[in-house]
C-alpha cells in the first residue's frame, strides 16, 4: 500500500473502533482490569465509618487526634499485544483480511487502554520475533501500532508462538494483559502457554476466514501452504474429502480450546467479519 492508503486505512479503522470503544468497551474494560493493587495518595483527619487499620499512627500521636493513610487504586496496567504475521495471516476471501481483522480489534483494544491511561505495546513474529514496539500511552501511539499491523511484512514461514511468549516474558516482568493473534496453523509448546498464562492475563484469539474450515466444491485444485510452500492436489468434489477436511480443523479448534482452559488462560474463534466488540464485551464482564 502507498503511504497515503495507508493513512486512509488507518483512519477509518480509527473512527469505526473508537465509535465502538466509546460506546461499550471503554467502562468494561475499566472493571474488568482494576490494576495491580493499591497506593498511598494522603493523609487526612479520621472521619466516621473510616477503617481502624488505616489509621497513621505517628501522625495521630503528633497532632493528638486521629488521622488516616488514604490509598488509590494503582491503575496503570500494561497491554501487549502480540500477532502472528506469518503468510497465512495475509489472507481474506469475503469480508476482509485476517490482518485488517486483527488490526481493527487491536484498535479497540488500544483505545480502551488509552482511555485509562494504560500503555500498549505491540510485537510481530512469525518464525521468529521481527519487531518491537514498546509500551506507551497515547492515541498518535495506537495509530502507530494499527499501521504497523497493516503495513507489515508478512512471511513465508512457520510460526513459532513459543518464541513469541518466551521473548516478551523475558523483557515485560510485571503481570501485563496479553492478548495474542493467530490463526493457530502451527504446532506450539502448551508448557510455554502454562508458563505465560501464570504471570500474565492472556486471552489468545483465533482469526479465521471461512474458507480455513470449509473447502468448497471447485473439483480438482492445488492447494497452497503459504507459510512452507507445499502444494498438494486435492478432489474438494469429493464429499468425503470435504468432510475430513472440515472435521479436522473442528478438532483442531477444540484441542486449542482444551489447552487454553488447561492453562487457565482465555480462548476465542473469531472469523473475520465477527462482531468481536460483543466477544470483547462479554470477556471483559467476565473478567
Amino acid at each position: 500500500m502507498e503511504i497515503k492508503d495507508i493513512v486512509k486505512k488507518v483512519k477509518q479503522i480509527e473512527i469505526r473502533t473508537r465509535k465502538k470503544t466509546e460506546a461499550s468497551l471503554m467502562g468494561q474494560y475499566h472493571s474488568a482490569f482494576k490494576g495491580q493493587g493499591m497506593t498511598f495518595s494522603e493523609v487526612r483527619p479520621y472521619q466516621f465509618g473510616d477503617e481502624i487499620r488505616r489509621i497513621d499512627w505517628n501522625k495521630t500521636a503528633r497532632f493528638r487526634e486521629p488521622f488516616v493513610k488514604v490509598m488509590e487504586e494503582e491503575r496503570e496496567l500494561t497491554m501487549m499485544i502480540l500477532v502472528d504475521i506469518s503468510a497465512s495471516m495475509d489472507y481474506g476471501t469475503k469480508n476482509q483480511l485476517k490482518r485488517e481483522y486483527v488490526a481493527e480489534i487491536a484498535a479497540s483494544l488500544g483505545f480502551s487502554a488509552a482511555g485509562n491511561n494504560d500503555k500498549v505495546g505491540l510485537i510481530l513474529f512469525a518464525d521468529k520475533v521481527y519487531k518491537v514496539i514498546p509500551p506507551q500511552k497515547g492515541r498518535k501511539h495506537i495509530l502507530s501500532i494499527i499501521s504497523n499491523i497493516l503495513t507489515a511484512d508478512y512471511i513465508s514461514a512457520v510460526s513459532k508462538i513459543d518464541k513469541a511468549m518466551e521473548y516478551m516474558m523475558g523483557i515485560f516482568k510485571r503481570k501485563s494483559l496479553v492478548f495474542l493473534f493467530s490463526d493457530f496453523e502451527d504446532t506450539y509448546d502448551s508448557k510455554m502457554l502454562r508458563v505465560a498464562s501464570k504471570k500474565h492475563q492472556l486471552l489468545g484469539m483465533r482469526i479465521f476466514d471461512e474458507k480455513d474450515n470449509e473447502i468448497p466444491d471447485v473439483g480438482y485444485a492445488l492447494l497452497h501452504d503459504a507459510e512452507t510452500g507445499k502444494e498438494v492436489w486435492a478432489n474438494t468434489s469429493s464429499a468425503r474429502w470435504r468432510y475430513t477436511f472440515a472435521e479436522a480443523q473442528k478438532q483442531k479448534v477444540r484441542a486449542l480450546e482444551e489447552d487454553f482452559a488447561n492453562s487457565s488462560a482465555s480462548f476465542m474463534n473469531m472469523g473475520t467479519g465477527a462482531d468481536y466488540s460483543k466477544m470483547l464485551y462479554n470477556y471483559f464482564q467476565k473478567k
